[in-house]
């Protein structure tokens, strides 16, 4: 488990699936994430079985996102293998009553560092629809780079990267 000054940062379990499901239901929440193709009950679930996977195989995966002051899971954070590129990508998302409070750079940050002080990681990526500028400004407050505009989850993305070396802790 991860922990910031607002966050519980903890690994998904198959019970939280009617949660994630609910947080991935509100349009605007999921207009820069595929929309209902890739944001329906049968792909979240899919994407669940991912997660645990990677909890499994790699030691860390996508995880809930919790508010402290509430108990309440507002949203997801992690790392995860990007797909198409098998690099590792820190990824965020939350219920739109907390955007713009500096929730998504609170995870990514605290993704990045542990990515660099407990992991082997020597590069992190993201990825995020070009329109999603919120989440990208996310990715260069970290001090990630922006590198191109290429597909991903079957969709257009910016993407974004960041090294060992141009980290600062």
């Amino acid at each position: 488990m991860l922990e910031t000054e607002r966050l519980l940062i903890r690994q998904f379990t198959f019970d939280d699936l009617p949660r994630l499901i609910e947080l991935r239901s509100d349009e605007e929440v999921i207009k820069y994430l595929g929309g209902r193709r890739l944001q329906n009950p049968e792909a979240i679930e899919k994407r669940m079985r991912f997660y645990l996977e990677c909890y499994e195989k790699y030691g860390f995966g996508m995880c809930a996102l919790v508010w402290k002051e509430t108990g309440e899971m507002i949203g997801w954070c992690g790392l995860q293998p990007l797909e198409e590129t098998g690099e590792t990508e820190v990824g965020y998302g939350m219920i739109k009553e907390f955007w713009g409070k500096g929730i998504g750079y609170e995870c990514a940050r605290v993704w990045l560092e542990y990515a660099f002080t407990m992991t082997n990681a020597e590069r992190i990526v993201a990825v995020a629809d070009p329109e999603n500028t919120g989440s990208w400004r996310i990715m260069e407050k970290c001090g990630m780079k922006y590198e191109r505009t290429d597909e991903h989850y079957g969709m257009k993305c910016v993407f974004y990267g960041i090294s060992r070396e141009e980290f600062q802790l």
